[in-house]
């Protein structure tokens, strides 16, 4: 298996996802973050759980040959892809899977084994019938503590059933500093265009003192910027790089069609590659959740028995970006020297994107039409 490819191949849906929460749940006009990794896993995980024509859905889906394929690709995702390398100065990783199961229900060995060795999946059984309420806030407890208390109440009151036979949950935690953080001496407020003509003033980070040396991808109406979140010492080991992508539209209202563009060709955009003049980036803080099964029905995949909810959050300052996200699934029944300098003024909505460069890996996605919205 090359995972690269496989990773590429999941990465199809990603953007797709995005419009379609954007449609359904969040609004054009609305802040949006989510987390496709943690999404794929659970799609992974619902394949090999329901081989057939809900695994032959996600396999399609997924652009995967096998459901061993996807077990592969999401073990490498939490073993190694997301692993922690705080103590090697890296970036403050988590990542975790968990699985309740009721206590009436037969579990097979191999299925078992396939949640500890390939999802390295925490195995519970819970009562469900008679204990419901209790299993609903212990899933809660789980997930507020692989995120370090950022993602609380993923699952509302009542969310669980006696009817509940089975939940997937997984998590994870994001903390990394920029390899060249903003001086915050040199943050000020400024005007930030919201889609709908309107505007706010917000904290802009300027990262003038170290503008030289970046540069853009420029694209026919939009330009993209990437930062680097400080490697640890294992970088030589693993190759692990983190990274956050800025795609900037370059009209103000241009936000929706750059969406549309990027999520309806699977092909290489032409770009050319040009520096950076002014730098400016606001401060945003704020969190999203939506049922992520209604997204994915738009994408040709029918759940009749499960159902998905997500929520997810992100704070990106001076010194760097901390992010954390949660999903559980309910059963119930480079180039050469720039020649060109751009400014990249992100003044008005964009869209952003945390990936890890080797893999591929995206592990937080969103919009932000309003940074003062928290």
């Amino acid at each position: 298996m090359n995972l690269r490819n496989s990773i590429a191949k999941q990465n199809g849906i990603v953007l797709r996802l995005a419009k379609h929460v954007i449609n359904t749940t969040a609004g054009k006009s609305s802040n949006l973050v989510f987390s496709p990794a943690l999404i794929n896993v659970i799609l992974s995980f619902l394949a090999a759980k329901f081989p057939g024509a809900t695994g032959d859905q996600i396999l399609s889906l997924l652009q995967a040959s096998s459901t061993d394929e996807l077990n592969a690709v999401s073990s490498e995702i939490v073993t190694a892809i997301l692993a922690d390398s705080t103590a090697s100065g890296g970036p403050m990783i988590s990542a975790a899977n968990g699985f309740w199961i009721d206590k009436s229900l037969s579990v097979e060995p191999s299925f078992k084994d396939l949640l500890e060795n390939s999802y390295k999946a925490s195995f519970n059984q819970v009562d469900f019938r008679n204990k419901a309420d209790e299993v609903n806030e212990e899933v809660n407890s789980w997930v507020e503590k692989q995120t370090n208390g950022l993602i609380t109440d993923l699952l509302a009151p009542k969310s669980v059933s006696p009817l509940t036979d089975s939940i997937f949950a997984n998590a994870l935690f994001f903390n990394g500093r920029w390899d060249k953080e903003f001086d915050p001496a040199l943050t000020e407020d400024s005007d930030f265009y919201r889609l709908d003509g309107t505007k706010v003033r917000v904290p802009f980070m300027n990262g003038e003192d170290f503008a030289f040396g970046k540069h853009l991808d420029v694209y026919e109406g939009f330009k993209v910027l990437e930062l680097v979140y400080r490697e640890g010492r294992d970088y030589e080991e693993d190759g692990r790089c983190f990274t956050m992508k800025f795609y900037l539209p370059d009209e103000k209202d241009g936000l929706p069609a750059m969406l549309e563009k990027l999520a309806s060709t699977d092909e290489d955009i032409p770009s050319h590659s040009a520096g950076v003049k002014e730098l400016k980036i606001p401060r945003f803080k704020f969190g999203f959740d939506f049922e992520a099964s209604e997204a994915l029905k738009c994408l040709g995949l029918n759940m009749p028995l499960e159902k998905i909810v997500h929520k997810s959050c992100i704070e990106v300052d001076e010194v760097g970006c901390k992010a954390a996200a949660a999903a559980a699934l309910m059963y119930c029944g480079a180039c050469g020297p720039p020649q060109e300098k751009y400014d990249f003024v992100a003044d008005h909505p964009f869209l952003f994107l945390v990936k890890e460069y080797r893999s591929g890996l995206v592990l937080f996605l969103g919009q932000v039409n309003d940074p003062s919205m928290h």
